[in-house]
């Protein structure tokens, strides 16, 4: 029952607004909690179990940490989130340790060999995993107060709207909403009916339009020529923007019926400058969660303090500056490669923005000497676009390396596009890819130009559904229908189309 299908849509969630609006105000929360707890079963069955004992040691620990004081409490903390990780990365990452142990084991002439174990995570786990880390770093550092409400506190942990795929959310950021159980609210059902409508428009009609031929491209690039393989990494990044942003929508919208007001996980990442922008924008909540509980503390660690004092009287401050950085970075970008998910390609993800993000703090001092000597204006739409352009090139070679069947995949690809980029034969492979026609590229191209035309004026002027809420009844209307025929004309589905999986959802 994924959140774009029509038992989610036409069953499951209206019929969640009717039973919360019949319920007592008192006990809407047991309505939001058990309809949480349900969808998680229907992907992962008795595995809600870990969902409920995972929540269970959060709260218990979140009491602890208020009754108990001095080193007890970081006690307490560490091995809460100890206990949190462990879980995770057993579930997850387990058989690809020992996998490359036993690799490992076998290239050296060891006899030692690890038994590889059946094991089936449940769905989310990275999401909730990080909001349960997050609450209880936040209570130890006294930033909120403890949620003696199990129940409560179980609704933050489970709530079924970013149950899957986020976005990350904070307690601070949604306590208050989802613990006032407000009456459903036509103004907040048609927001957001109108999010849903439009996450439903970039994940139907783009998105899953774009996944066939992708898809057929990596799992055979031994037969596409460099160029093609170029166009299925510039495919794929759009796949998986439309996909997940369209995703975030539909959540968005969903939480919004209910009067809360989840964060926002994308802001127009395509304008970004540099890469450090573009993750200022892309999987916003992720990178505010690895910024506030692993950098933050990273660069005031005893380590990273001692480095600077010596390396500034030694080195001097640039040296001791990029130091720094690059001891408080790297632990982020390891945990974000490792976090998308237990192959090497991943782990290359992080240390390939790691690397570029450290590279363009290096010689920022230089680039800034260079453009002062030109006399280059900074602010001229020339010099922007030469910027965004840079910076779409990276971000298409880390999704290709991130959609990659493996590391060595990855290499190969970017090996065909440097030694066959030719665009002779160009059209007879395009004729073999999967479902790929005129009217198919067409779609996809306009949908694009919809997408960046609403994004421009979200960047320019705020909310794009206050602004539709502005303009006269015919016109307003005229776009929601716009809109829902987009979908149900457009949308890829039906005969000649399968079925495709949310992709975040397996991270």
């Amino acid at each position: 029952m994924s959140y774009n299908s029509v038992l989610y849509l036409l069953l499951f969630l209206p019929c969640t607004l009717l039973f919360y609006q019949m319920t007592p105000q008192k006990w809407r929360w047991v309505t939001l909690l058990t309809a949480s707890y349900l969808l998680f079963w229907s992907f992962s069955g008795k595995l809600l179990i870990y969902l409920i004992g995972m929540t269970l040691l959060t709260y218990t620990a979140g009491i602890a940490l208020h009754k108990v004081s001095g080193k007890l409490r970081k006690t307490v903390m560490l091995i809460c989130v100890i206990l949190l990780v462990a879980g995770l990365a057993y579930l997850k990452y387990y058989n690809f340790f020992v996998s490359n142990f036993n690799l490992i084991s076998e290239e050296t002439g060891s006899i030692v060999r690890l038994q590889l174990h059946k094991l089936v995570a449940p769905i989310g786990i990275s999401f909730y995993t990080l909001q349960a880390i997050g609450y209880i770093i936040d209570v130890y550092w006294k930033n909120i107060t403890v949620e003696r409400h199990f129940g409560r506190l179980a609704l933050f942990l489970g709530f079924f709207p970013q149950l899957m795929e986020g976005p990350i959310a904070r307690y601070s950021d949604v306590a208050e909403e989802l613990q006032r159980n407000e009456d459903i609210k036509g103004e907040n059902v048609a927001y957001g009916a109108v999010r849903i409508f439009w996450g439903l428009f970039k994940k139907m009609v783009i998105a899953d339009r774009l996944a066939i031929p992708v898809n057929a491209i990596f799992d055979s690039y031994q037969d596409y020529s460099g160029v093609v393989i170029a166009l299925a990494a510039i495919g794929y990044t759009i796949q998986l923007y439309m996909e997940f942003s369209g995703c975030m929508d539909i959540v968005i919208g969903s939480g919004r019926m209910f009067g809360v007001r989840l964060p926002e996980n994308f802001r127009q990442p395509f304008a970004s400058k540099n890469a450090s922008e573009f993750w200022r924008r892309w999987h916003i909540t992720l990178g505010v969660w690895f910024k506030t509980y692993i950098f933050f503390p990273a660069s005031t660690s005893h380590v990273v303090k001692k480095w600077s004092k010596y390396s500034r009287k030694k080195y001097g401050k640039y040296v001791s500056n990029i130091g720094t950085l690059a001891m408080t970075l790297f632990p982020v970008w390891l945990c974000n490669g490792i976090w998308h998910g237990a192959a090497w390609n991943y782990i290359f993800y992080g240390m390939y923005y790691f690397v570029l993000i450290l590279a363009g703090e290096a010689v920022a001092p230089i680039k800034k000497q260079v453009v002062n000597r030109l006399n280059i204006d900074e602010s001229r739409r020339y010099w922007q676009t030469l910027q965004i352009g840079k910076t779409w090139l990276i971000i298409f070679t880390g999704e290709l390396f991130f959609r990659a069947n493996g590391l060595s995949a990855g290499f190969s690809m970017i090996s065909s596009m440097i030694t066959g980029f030719t665009i002779s034969g160009l059209s007879e492979d395009l004729g073999a890819i999967p479902f790929v026609d005129a009217a198919d590229i067409l779609i996809v191209i306009i949908g694009c130009i919809i997408v960046a035309i609403v994004g421009s004026i979200r960047e320019k002027r705020g909310a794009v559904v206050a602004s539709i809420d502005n303009l006269k009844l015919p016109v307003r209307w005229c776009i929601y229908y716009a809109l829902i025929f987009s979908v149900v004309i457009f949308g890829a589905y039906g005969a000649g189309y399968q079925k495709i999986d949310l992709i975040y959802a397996g991270f």
